[in-house]
């Protein structure tokens, strides 16, 4: 028996001066917070306390529970790699080749350059930037492969001089993860993947076992599961940010063509049931025509059920009286993605204050930065745009300062030293200096 298809209803708003679009982008940006976290975090901390316990044999344990498979070796071996990226298809491996080169170009330039200041009684002050020595990349497995986290994740990883690279990826019903993604991980020189994911990858990766290191950095997304593991270890190791589920928030004109603003919303909204996907338009007749724009697309689609579920529960349509109001609004919710489909798309968005990440004119549809612009695709979501930004170089880096004085500069500044230690009661950090210019 065939499945009836989920009716489409999209929330179609008018914004007329009331909170009404506002509050409906807060409650959207809001949609993973609440009492359920809460609970799902008791079984996430017990998930790691097995792993930190007992190692090895709880990531077979709960891999088997979880996934289905026990994942004995847990280790992929390197030819297993190898073979991977040979039997790939030559026009699969010519698209890899060119995502990771123009990837690779990009990171490059973000490479942080070392400060040397003298100062003005020959004092030398500097930062120094150095790798982490390990990272550990999440390469999600589920409701689709995604080599593309490969290749986002450890190009700027190995751009920053990383020693060692550490990859974990779920298994697949037959034991393997997904055929791409270990190909994608040969192609950008990852040696050392394990076939474990959910929130037992990620203990594994910041306890460390006998199989998996302890690693200093974990990034990569992954499902609610593996967020709040990130959440949960931060501070044992770092973490790239807490990614939610995915979104895009479209500002369009009327001379943003109908069909290709429902593609862009659909290639959101099919990622995940809780992914979000948001029209904010000047145009009467594109958010008339967007309804029935959406349902032709989604006519025979493959992932129909889960963009249909996105669609209705986190989709929204809002007519804005200007593009002005459109990026207030667009400000407000702080965009993952955010498309500026407009005649002047540079100028708008010189106004925009809060984004992920800013797809300007009718040909640069979000799927380019997904897979091979150049940019990182890692954003920040769920609001996070306004204070965070992309997966970097610079994620896999920590900086030291340099300080060396010289007796001149310890006595030109030496008396304010002591006035402050004293101010605040630290005897010895005054008398420190007081022994140097006796």
């Amino acid at each position: 028996m065939v499945a009836t298809p989920v009716a489409l209803s999209i929330s179609c708003l008018r914004d007329d001066g009331s909170n009404a679009a506002a509050d409906r982008l807060a409650t959207i940006a809001e949609r993973t917070s609440g009492g359920r976290l809460r609970e799902e975090m008791v079984r996430v901390e017990e998930i790691l306390s097995r792993v930190q316990a007992e190692g090895d044999a709880a990531l077979m344990e709960l891999t088997e529970r979880f996934d289905g498979v026990r994942p004995d070796p847990l280790r992929i071996p390197p030819q297993r790699l190898a073979d991977a990226w040979q039997a790939t298809p030559e026009s699969l491996k010519d698209a890899l080749r060119l995502a990771h080169q123009r990837i690779l170009a990009f990171h490059q330039h973000q490479l942080p350059t070392d400060l040397a200041v003298t100062g003005p009684h020959g004092e030398l002050l500097g930062r120094r930037w150095r790798p982490v020595q390990r990272a550990g990349i999440y390469v999600p497995g589920g409701r689709a492969s995604y080599p593309s986290t490969v290749l986002m994740n450890a190009v700027p990883a190995r751009v920053a001089g990383v020693q060692r690279l550490v990859m974990v990826t779920p298994p697949g019903p037959g034991g393997e993860p997904h055929e791409t993604v270990l190909a994608a991980a040969h192609l950008a020189g990852v040696e050392e993947v394990y076939r474990v994911g959910g929130a037992q990858a990620i203990g594994a990766l910041a306890f460390g076992t006998a199989t998996i290191p302890r690693v200093d950095v974990i990034s990569g997304p992954g499902n609610l599961y593996v967020t709040l593991a990130k959440k949960a270890v931060y501070g044992r190791v770092a973490i790239d940010s807490l990614a939610g589920p995915s979104e895009v928030l479209v500002i369009a004109d009327h001379s943003a063509r109908a069909d290709q603003v429902a593609a862009d919303l659909l290639a959101q909204a099919e990622h995940d049931p809780l992914a979000a996907a948001i029209l904010l338009t000047t145009s009467p007749e594109l958010a008339a025509a967007m309804p029935a724009a959406l349902e032709a697309q989604l006519e025979n689609h493959p992932r129909a059920e889960i963009t249909r579920t996105a669609l209705n529960d986190w989709g929204l349509i809002v007519l804005c009286d200007s593009l002005g109001r459109a990026a207030q609004l667009s400000d407000c919710f702080a965009p993952e993605h955010l498309e500026l489909l407009v005649e002047d798309p540079e100028i708008l968005a010189e106004q925009i204050q809060h984004a992920g990440a800013i797809f300007m004119g009718p040909y640069t549809p979000e799927a380019v930065g997904d897979y091979l612009a150049g940019p990182n695709h890692t954003l920040p979501t769920a609001g996070t745009a306004r204070f965070a930004g992309a997966l970097s170089v610079e994620t896999f880096m920590r900086h030291t300062s340099l300080i060396r004085f010289n007796r001149e500069a310890l006595e030109a500044t030496g008396s304010a030293v002591i006035t402050l230690a004293e101010s605040e009661g630290l005897h010895s950090h005054a008398e420190s200096v007081k022994r140097r210019l006796n």
